[in-house]
C-alpha cells in the first residue's frame, strides 16, 4: 500500500503546499490509529489540511468549532424524550471517522473531558447506553497559542491523549504564491480525488500493527524515554502512554518507507512530534530559556543508535 500512501500525500499537496514532513507525520499518526493535535496560529491551513486528508481517504468527516458555550451533549449527542415518554438518541457530531475539533483550547474543561474520554475509550456513553464510534476513528484537533484571546492551557493529562503534536508554520514565499494561484478558481479541496476507501485504511492500519520491532529497538526506545524522566531540566517526563505512542509511530514510519520492520532512523523521524507535548520544563529550564525541543534533541543525541540491521 506504499503507492497509495504516496498518492494520498500527492492529493493533499494540492491544498497544502510544502510542509512534507508535517504531512507525513499526520498520515503516519492516522495509520497508527492515533489522534493529532495541530498547535499553531489561526489561518495557516489546519482545518483545510484535515478536510484534505478526509477526502483523499473517503472518510466521513465532521467539524466543530469549539467555544466556551459548547456543551458535552453537543459533542456526544443526547436522548430526546417525547411526550409519550419514549426516548430516541440524537446522534452526536463525534460519531464519524475523522472528527475535526477546531480550537479545542477554547472549550470548557467539561466539554474537553467528554471529547477526550471518547478518544481514549473509543465509545460514547449517553444515559448509561454505550455506543461504539465508527472505525476507523481519528480526532484532529487544533489549538491556538496560549495567550490568544479566549484560550486556556490544556492539562498534561489531556495533551497526553494525542499521539503527536505538530505546528504547520507559515509557508515560504514560493508556496504562498502557489496558494494564491490555487484559490483563483474556487476551493482547492474540491479538486482532491479519492485514493482509498475506509476499508482500505482499516487494512493499512492492520498492516502497520504487524510491523516488526526488534528487541534492540525496544531497548533503544525505553532508554530514550527513561532519559526524559531523569533530565535535570524536566519536571515531567514522557508517560508510558507516550512510549506506546512512539512505538506505534515508528511502525507507521517504517510502513511509509516500504519496510515491514523498524530501523533506528524511524525513531528519529517521529521522536520530537510524539514527545514534545508530553514533557514539562522545570523552573530552572525556563529561567535559562531552555526549550522542550532543545532538551529532546539533547536526549536523542545522548543515546547511541543501535545497529540498523534486522537480526
Amino acid at each position: 500500500m506504499q503507492k497509495e500512501c504516496s498518492r494520498i500525500l500527492q492529493e493533499v499537496e494540492k491544498v497544502i503546499k510544502g510542509k512534507e514532513q508535517e504531512k507525513k507525520l499526520i498520515l503516519a499518526a492516522i495509520l497508527a490509529k492515533g489522534h493529532i493535535l495541530l498547535d499553531d496560529i489561526p489561518g495557516v491551513g489546519k482545518t483545510t489540511l484535515t478536510m484534505a486528508f478526509s477526502r483523499a481517504m473517503q472518510l466521513e468527516a465532521n467539524r466543530m468549532q469549539f467555544t466556551s458555550d459548547v456543551l458535552p451533549s453537543d459533542v456526544l449527542g443526547f436522548q430526546m424524550i417525547y411526550p409519550d415518554g419514549t426516548k430516541e438518541y440524537q446522534k452526536g457530531i463525534i460519531l464519524c471517522n475523522l472528527f475535526m475539533a477546531d480550537e479545542i483550547n477554547r472549550a470548557s474543561s467539561k466539554t474537553r473531558s467528554a471529547l477526550l474520554e471518547v478518544m481514549e475509550e473509543g465509545n460514547v456513553t449517553v444515559d448509561g447506553i454505550t455506543r461504539e464510534v465508527p472505525k476507523p476513528f481519528i480526532v484532529m484537533a487544533t489549538q491556538n497559542p496560549i495567550g490568544s484571546s479566549g484560550t486556556q492551557m490544556l492539562p498534561e493529562s489531556q495533551l497526553d491523549r494525542f499521539m503527536i503534536c505538530i505546528s504547520m508554520g507559515y509557508p515560504d514565499i514560493r508556496n504562498e504564491i502557489a496558494i494564491l494561484k490555487d484559490h483563483r478558481s474556487g476551493s482547492p479541496v474540491d479538486r482532491i480525488s479519492p485514493v482509498i476507501q475506509m476499508n482500505d485504511l482499516l487494512t493499512m492500519q492492520e498492516e502497520v500493527d504487524k510491523i516488526f520491532i526488534h528487541d534492540v529497538i525496544y531497548n533503544y526506545i525505553a532508554e530514550l524515554i527513561a532519559r526524559t524522566r531523569q533530565h535535570p531540566m524536566l519536571e515531567l517526563g514522557v508517560s508510558p502512554r507516550g512510549t506506546i505512542a512512539l512505538a506505534g509511530m515508528i511502525k507507521a514510519a517504517a510502513y511509509l518507507a516500504g519496510r515491514n520492520y523498524v530501523v533506528p532512523n524511524d525513531v528519529e523521524k517521529v521522536f520530537l512530534a510524539v514527545n514534545h507535548h508530553r514533557i514539562r520544563l522545570n523552573s530552572k529550564a525556563r529561567a535559562n530559556h531552555v526549550t522542550a525541543e532543545g532538551v529532546l534533541e539533547e536526549i536523542f543525541a545522548g543515546v547511541a543508535k543501535p545497529s540498523p540491521k534486522k537480526n
